[in-house]
């Protein structure tokens, strides 16, 4: 499953995210990872949430993004969850490549069990009827 939290930059889009996770990783058996673009929310986190900062990997395009989650995958077979920050940063996405993305991370999530969720500087309004249905929260 893949679900998105959006609106534009300073909304608080983070926050939600960081209330998210730590108040699943309480609930869940498996392991949960955060991404993000820096390490600047490390104290915010619970202790069993693993924090990657994306930037530290040299990725440069949504292709590479794509192999560097499925290598996260491939490595942590209890994995459950994976919260990306700053998506459209981390993910080295360009304009109208959301729709793309979002489609291989549902098929990934399919195919090994993983959800995703997503904190994407976008207003509601501009996405596409395809990734719509899979905002959780618009501010």
């Amino acid at each position: 499953m893949v679900q998105l939290i959006v609106g534009r930059k300073g909304k608080g889009k983070t926050k939600q995210l960081l209330d998210k996770v730590n108040a699943e990783v309480k609930d869940i058996a498996g392991n949960v990872v955060y991404l993000d673009k820096s390490t600047k929310h490390m104290f915010e986190l619970n202790n069993k949430i693993r924090l990657i900062n994306v930037t530290d990997y040299m990725i440069s395009n949504s292709d590479g993004f794509l192999g560097f989650i499925c290598g996260i995958i491939s490595q942590d077979h209890d994995l459950q969850q994976m919260y990306f920050d700053s998506f459209l940063d981390i993910a080295c996405l360009k304009e109208g490549d959301l729709d793309d993305v979002v489609a291989k991370l549902e098929a990934v999530s399919e195919k090994f069990g993983v959800d995703f969720v997503l904190s994407v500087s976008v207003d509601e309004h501009e996405l596409s009827e395809t990734v719509k249905p899979k905002v959780i929260v618009s501010l």
